[in-house]
């Protein structure tokens, strides 16, 4: 039994729209976390001189994560940051070619990243690397990371070789 084609798109923009707000709680938590720990460690800063031990070791890792949570959800909805000068009016059949030929580009450049970024966080727990403060080990965060834009790459394709069509937040 197969789809029709209205049926495909309806199911495509739930899906999309499902994992759009788990990334966006997902995201909008880490974001809460971020501005929790900037907060404290500017008040204890100037009113209690007293900084809030680890604080920028933790922005950078909720800032990464937030960065790399988001991924996903960005490629789901064509999100990527993109230059029209040639391709504005494109319509039909050449629009459905250049939306294929940047999710494939994207999808590769995404996987190299992933693997680049699985060997360093090899790399970097073979050292025993750690955040200096807080002694936070760096290899499972670069591999997390890894992962992340495996999927984010793996969804790439997926969307090319099931032909979705563009989506945006807006589907939400």
């Amino acid at each position: 039994m197969s789809l029709s084609e209205p049926d495909a798109g309806r199911r495509a923009r739930a899906l999309r729209s499902s994992f759009r707000r788990i990334t966006a709680v997902l995201t909008g938590v880490m974001l809460l976390a971020l501005t929790g720990v900037t907060l404290v460690d500017v008040l204890g800063r100037y009113f209690f001189s007293s900084p809030l031990p680890g604080a920028t070791e933790m922005t950078e890792l909720l800032v990464m994560a937030v960065v790399f949570a988001g991924l996903p959800a960005i490629c789901l909805d064509d999100g990527h940051i993109t230059v029209d000068l040639f391709t504005a009016n494109l319509g039909g059949r050449a629009a459905a070619i250049q939306t294929a030929a940047a999710r494939l580009v994207g999808a590769v450049i995404l996987a190299l990243v992933a693997w680049q970024l699985w060997e360093h966080g090899s790399r970097l727990a073979s050292y025993g690397e750690t955040t200096i403060y807080l002694r936070f080990p760096l290899g499972p965060v670069a591999k997390a990371a890894s992962v992340l834009c495996a999927a984010s790459a793996l969804l790439l394709l997926a969307m090319t070789l099931l032909r979705l069509p563009k989506g945006t937040s807006e589907d939400i």
